[in-house]
């Protein structure tokens, strides 16, 4: 018997939990489930709208439902996800709060399973109106995914839900993209033809990324060259940092780019200096190229990580220990092979598009079976 599984966002772009979302879309058994992916109309979720389609599956549109109009468009949202007789409503969470209005759609509308899958916590966003809404709001969700032990942890504690309606079931990717050969010419582009080595981010640029760390950092390791792939609210003020700092010659932005895989494959070292994670998918991607990590160590890229193994943690917010780091790594190449080489090892085993996937079904099939 195939069963409808309504997918449900109300994010605004295409970030690592839509990215995920992606994956999860096109990789559901067709002979058990037929997802449905139901979204509001924003322009920054082309990316996921037209690879959902792609992936050949049905894509609504619905309005959004906010705290000022949910008298009126709640019933349409109720209504729409009625439509698809869903066994399963599953609700992308960018925050705890996120998706409260599809998850009380979905409660209302007596689907038989409803789930929820929490990509981050941000600690300073969990006040007393959050954690209240948040009990309201989950008292029908059957469960609550969360993407690593610390994003399960901080939902317990912070948000007090019940420990039997969390279960941890990280990212994954696919990871036959990431094994494209290296580019000579991208390389050399990108270190303006010098014999630099190349060291490679992606991230949003937003404060929670600490960009501007990474570029403090840069300055101390005259010997590199440093290629920043995305964009985000920061940009102007990290180009700004980089040409006062006289390094634009080495620190290159190269704005939003979808062709990481290639970038991966060209670079020497993956560095993320976040401040805050779920469980960071550029990360998980950089381990698909084998490429050695150096990252800030905190709540969930820990969990990806190893340190001294496949990379290096370094206390955040700190561009002293970041820069030593990374120059620890291009003083000895071979420790870098081997450390891309272990991360690659760890991501095939843990952090697969498949094994998230079997997981995610998994949750499915118990909360029906009930």
């Amino acid at each position: 018997m195939i069963r409808t599984v309504v997918q449900y966002v109300d994010s605004s772009i295409f970030g690592g939990s839509e990215q995920v979302l992606l994956q999860l879309l096109a990789g559901l058994d067709r002979g058990r489930w037929r997802p449905v992916l139901l979204h509001h109309p924003e322009p920054g979720l082309a990316r996921l709208v037209d690879g959902a389609r792609s992936a050949g599956v049905q894509v609504d549109s619905v309005p959004r439902v906010t705290d000022r109009n949910f008298p009126i468009r709640l019933p349409q949202l109720v209504s729409a996800i009625a439509t698809q007789r869903p066994a399963v409503v599953h609700a992308q969470l960018n925050w705890p709060l996120a998706c409260k209005f599809g998850l009380l759609a979905a409660t209302l509308g007596r689907v038989p399973a409803v789930v929820a899958t929490v990509h981050l916590v941000i600690e300073e966003l969990l006040n007393g109106s959050v954690r209240l809404q948040g009990r309201i709001f989950g008292v029908g969700v059957h469960r609550y995914l969360a993407v690593s032990e610390h994003v399960r942890g901080r939902l317990a504690a912070g948000m007090g839900w019940p420990e039997q309606k969390l279960r941890v079931v990280p990212n994954g990717i696919d990871p036959a993209p990431f094994s494209q050969p290296f580019d000579p010419a991208l390389r050399q582009w990108l270190t303006r033809g010098s014999q630099r080595p190349l060291v490679f981010t992606a991230a949003r640029l937003s404060p929670e990324k600490a960009i501007d760390v990474l570029v403090s950092a840069a300055a101390r390791v005259p010997e590199a060259v440093f290629a920043i792939a995305g964009d985000g609210p920061e940009r102007a003020a990290i180009r700004m940092q980089v040409e006062a700092l006289g390094i634009s010659e080495r620190v290159r932005l190269l704005g939003a780019r979808s062709d990481i895989p290639a970038l991966l494959a060209a670079c020497d070292l993956f560095v993320l200096p976040s401040l805050v994670e779920g469980l960071p998918i550029s990360v998980l991607e950089a381990m698909a190229a084998a490429r050695p990590v150096v990252a800030t160590r905190i709540g969930g890229t820990d969990e990806v990580v190893m340190d001294g193994r496949t990379g290096l943690l370094v206390p955040p917010q700190d561009p002293e220990p970041l820069a030593a780091a990374i120059r620890s790594f291009l003083a000895d190449p071979e420790r870098g092979r081997q450390a891309g080489k272990a991360g690659r090892e760890q991501l095939l085993a843990r952090f697969t598009s498949k094994v998230m996937i079997d997981a995610v079904s998994a949750t499915y099939e118990e909360l029906l079976a009930r």
